[in-house]
């Protein structure tokens, strides 16, 4: 790997790509005679714990309580229900550290789906990020941090929808930028909003803990009075509680950028889940500690109504601590899917020019402008919620594809080297929960799955069009060229090389 600490050298070895670049653009030389240029490993395991629990906690555990509650009825079955997701996204995770060790590309999914079944599940895995999953949840995510950034100066009223969405925006270009620029910013950006939120988080639980000191124990006593206690109530309360768990497996999706992989992603991931698990269910506890169960079914952002009921005068926080959490989410997303999309065009999967990386900063800068570009567009419909609830489906089909890939590893490629290797029963269980979730679905929402099977499967023709057509007319593989060595000289980029 080129060494780009050094000023004198960096500059030497951007002018040397830069220059090949240009000479790749007059038909002299290709960018395989740049070597060494690739991605630094820069995610030590502060970093990497960060991006895992900034990446989880978003706005989820601050809106879904009410969600839970809903479906489950009662104060006991409903921190029942916490816990449990706590305990089976752990459960997901340790498998994902099998995963990511053991195949130790970047790409998550997209990487063990290739290695165990081939491109085409791959394809499809990633077409579906690509155009809906991850800049749809940037975008609302976004759009969360611009709503509770104007909150307190409209408390009496909804704020304006185009204030909304033109903080939504500053936040996605600018986290964009960030991540553009510089790979260690980013990761500084995410561990200090991963402590911003967790320090919201504790507000809430010291503040609850007090209550509880002071006698307000009412919701406690007869926990489980009023349960609701049939499967698809119970089910819909785990769907709603493992929307708040999203993204216990989005460090894999970097593996090939974190300090010593074989040790730090199963260390990041075991500090991060129990931390995670631990702050939700003592959160929930605390919100039932000050509010009953009507007024927290008639709220709309639990933790909103809580710090109105609790903090008076200093109410405004509560939306404060929100807002940083999602700006935060935001930048695990966009980190996280910037890399999604230049594995897939390393792969031949997605354009050459998206897998390229700038010569100089060492990030993957068209992979991440493309990503910050699209959940840009995703600010301006106004059904972008839909999509999210039919994706659902396909990501815990993903899941699942991915956990049945490592099962099927186990049977057809016993003799990979695997530091981490837990019993066959840890991921049998976790598939077999992934199997549950993919099942309930079909039978309460026959239409939204099939709308997110739908979308992917439009994948297919893109895949044998634009992947597997070698022979496709010189008109068109020349203005890709011809697109791509404008956008190497525009940006600066160049092909990925190793050592």
């Amino acid at each position: 790997m080129v060494d780009r600490e050094g000023g004198d050298n960096s500059s030497q070895v951007y002018k040397d790509t830069t220059e090949a670049i240009s000479s790749h653009a007059s038909g002299d030389v290709s960018t395989d005679s740049v070597q060494g240029v690739k991605l630094k490993r820069e995610l030590g395991l502060v970093g990497a714990v960060a991006l895992i629990v900034g990446t989880i906690i978003g706005s989820g555990i601050f809106v879904s309580p009410t969600g839970v509650l809903e479906k489950t009825g009662s104060v006991g079955l409903s921190l029942s229900v916490w816990a449990f997701c706590g305990l089976l996204s752990m459960v997901g995770a340790v498998c994902y550290a099998e995963l990511g060790t053991t195949i130790t590309k970047s790409g998550g999914d997209y990487a063990y789906l290739y290695e165990a079944f081939g491109p085409l599940p791959a394809f499809l895995q990633l077409w579906v990020n690509l155009i809906v999953i991850r800049p749809t949840a940037q975008a609302i995510v976004s759009l969360t941090f611009g709503y509770y950034i104007v909150k307190p100066a409209f408390s009496s009223c909804e704020p304006p929808k185009m204030a909304v969405s033109c903080l939504a925006a500053f936040c996605i270009i600018t986290l964009t930028v960030i991540n553009a620029v510089s790979v260690k910013v980013a990761s500084r950006v995410q561990t200090l909003f991963t402590a911003a939120k967790l320090a919201a988080l504790m507000i809430i639980i010291i503040a609850g803990i007090v209550m509880i000191a002071q006698g307000n124990v009412s919701n406690f006593r007869e926990p489980f009075k009023t349960s609701i206690w049939d499967v698809e109530s119970i089910s819909l309360s785990i769907y709603s509680s493992l929307f708040s768990y999203a993204g216990w497996n989005f460090l894999n999706v970097v593996t090939e950028e974190i300090k010593d992989p074989e040790k730090t992603l199963p260390r990041a991931i075991y500090i991060s889940l129990p931390i995670v698990t631990f702050v939700y269910v003592l959160s929930n506890a605390v919100y039932f500690s000050k509010m009953d169960v009507d007024t927290i079914l008639a709220s709309p952002a639990v933790a909103i109504t809580f710090g109105d009921t609790f903090l008076g005068v200093m109410s405004w926080i509560m939306p404060v601590c929100v807002a940083l959490s999602c700006f935060g989410g935001v930048n695990g997303l966009l980190f996280t899917s910037g890399r999604l999309n230049f594995v897939g065009a390393r792969e031949g999967h997605l354009p050459e020019f998206l897998g390229m990386i700038h010569a100089k900063r060492l990030t993957p800068l068209p992979a991440i402008l493309i990503t910050g570009a699209i959940s840009l567009v995703m600010l301006i419909p106004n059904d972008i919620y839909g999509l999210i609830n039919y994706m659902s489906f396909v990501q815990w089909l993903s899941v699942g594809g991915s956990i049945f890939a490592m099962v099927y590893l186990r049977w057809k490629r016993p003799d990979m080297h695997r530091p981490i290797k837990f019993h066959i029963a840890v991921p049998i269980i976790f598939l077999l929960a992934c199997t549950f979730l993919l099942v309930v679905p079909l039978i309460a929402a026959p239409l939204d799955t099939g709308m997110g099977l739908l979308i992917t499967l439009s994948g297919i023709p893109v895949y044998l069009v634009g992947v597997s057509w070698k022979n496709k007319p010189k008109v068109f593989t020349k203005f890709v060229a011809d697109c791509t060595k404008i956008g190497q000289k525009s940006f600066g980029v160049i092909s990925e090389k190793a050592d």
